[in-house]
């Protein structure tokens, strides 16, 4: 179990212990999708869903879900946030919406389970929003893309 860092040598979880960690300055992007049926997109640009603004309502989901990932995963230290932004924008196909998350700490740990859980709220709020006139959404694609700082330095997916 050694190769897990969430691992103790006895295989216990536990925290992972980052007093000794360089304080750096840390990014993490982190990208998922929401796909669905072109006539429920079409009421989405149009604000056509009696709760209100849906990409409005799920940004501020994805930044309050990024803040509260300590909460979520148990794990994961809990983090003072400097940046939480998302975009979420109709696919190019127009059969979905794309989400992409970008979250920035200065600090002894990354913030790549904090991207990764803005991005997954974010497109929760959407499914819930949307629901009622598209049960046959799929929530795909949820990674990470790219980081930044830390011991391991510069990620970015293929």
């Amino acid at each position: 179990m050694s190769d897990f860092t969430h691992f103790d040598a006895k295989g216990a979880a536990h925290m992972v212990d980052v007093t000794d960690k360089e304080v750096t300055h840390r990014i993490a992007v982190a990208k998922g999708r929401v796909a669905m049926a072109a006539e429920t997109l079409a009421l989405i640009r149009e604000g056509g869903f009696k709760k209100g603004d849906v990409l409005g309502v799920a940004r501020l989901a994805g930044v309050m879900g990024a803040k509260k990932t300590a909460d979520l995963i148990p794990l994961c230290h809990p983090l003072a946030l400097s940046k939480v932004s998302l975009e979420l924008e109709p696919s190019a196909d127009g059969a979905g919406i794309d989400i992409e998350a970008t979250v920035k700490v200065t600090g002894r740990t990354g913030v790549e389970m904090e991207a990764l859980t803005a991005v997954s709220v974010a497109a929760l709020t959407i499914y819930d929003m949307c629901k009622a006139v598209d049960k046959g959404m799929r929530i795909e694609a949820v990674r990470l893309v790219r980081k930044e700082g830390g011991r391991s330095g510069l990620f970015s997916a293929p």
